[in-house]
């Protein structure tokens, strides 16, 4: 006798479950993500009653497939790869991803004045590339610039001349992965033959 007699009473959800319908069906199926847009709206209830709404009336329909989004790390790759190299898939998706998400578009050019800077040794322009990348809305990237102020002048140089420690690096790190390999099984000795052996 009581079954139903509540479903038809007005909510104060109603006037917000089109635009549910809507994000629902262009892929937000996260009800707290929707509870918060419709909050910004001036929705006044909590979020028990958005997650109650998505689990009855929204989970079982279906939902437009489309393309998959890309990775974080292709969207790095791309951004981190020479442009020009790139493939023409690549790059439209590049500048789709871009051209939706402002921040990502800020943070995609000051790696690539960064990396224009650091490939072609041009250090003197370090400081202006800092003083544009600290007043940006992208806190890693603030994090980023106040660390290379920390030794301004010793970036600066390794930004400019020609000369690096990539070789001595790279053989340290031979070094050490010859001694993971032989470790706890003999003394010095026998590593000192590897590494000449390798030599």
């Amino acid at each position: 006798m009581f079954t139903g007699q509540w479903q038809s009473r007005p909510t104060k959800l109603d006037a917000f479950k089109p635009y549910l319908d809507e994000r629902w069906q262009e892929g937000c199926t996260n009800a707290w993500k929707l509870w918060e847009e419709i909050k910004e709206q001036g929705y006044p209830d909590g979020y028990g009653n958005v997650r109650a709404y998505v689990s009855r009336n929204l989970r079982g329909k279906p939902q437009p497939v489309g393309p998959r989004p890309p990775s974080a790390r292709a969207v790095t790759r791309w951004i981190l790869t020479r442009p020009e190299a790139l493939t023409e898939r690549d790059r439209i998706q590049l500048k789709d991803v871009l051209a939706n998400c402002p921040e990502l578009d800020a943070l995609a050019g000051h790696v690539r004045s960064f990396a224009h800077m650091l490939t072609q040794l041009q250090g003197h322009q370090l400081p202006a590339w800092i003083e544009a990348a600290t007043p940006t809305d992208l806190p890693s990237l603030q994090r980023f610039a106040r660390h290379l102020e920390r030794d301004l002048d010793a970036v600066t140089a390794g930004l400019s001349q020609p000369w690096n420690s990539g070789v001595v690096e790279g053989h340290v790190n031979r070094i050490k992965m010859l001694k993971r390999q032989m470790f706890g099984r003999a003394g010095f000795e026998l590593l000192r033959k590897r590494v000449l052996l390798y030599s």
